[in-house]
């Protein structure tokens, strides 16, 4: 999973070397939070316009956990 956002995010930035995620362990109700970290110049890119491309990524990542059973959340820092 977390290549998965790993390679949805270079693809979107200019700095695909300054990526980063981080997982946190599940929580109480079993949901895996990825916070993916970017260049501040990047962040713009990861996001869209009025959250499109963020709310996008979350999809194909929820998509991706629920074919393994899980439940994942992902915050842009």
């Amino acid at each position: 999973m977390t290549d998965l956002l790993v390679t949805i995010a270079q693809g979107l930035v200019e700095l695909p070397d300054e990526v980063k995620v981080d997982v946190d362990e599940p929580n109480e109700e079993g949901v895996i939070v990825y916070h993916l970290h970017v260049a501040e110049n990047d962040m713009g890119r990861v996001i869209g316009k009025q959250g499109r491309i963020a709310k996008s990524i979350r999809t194909v990542m929820r998509a991706a956990a629920n074919r393994d059973g899980q439940k994942v959340a992902v915050e842009i820092d």
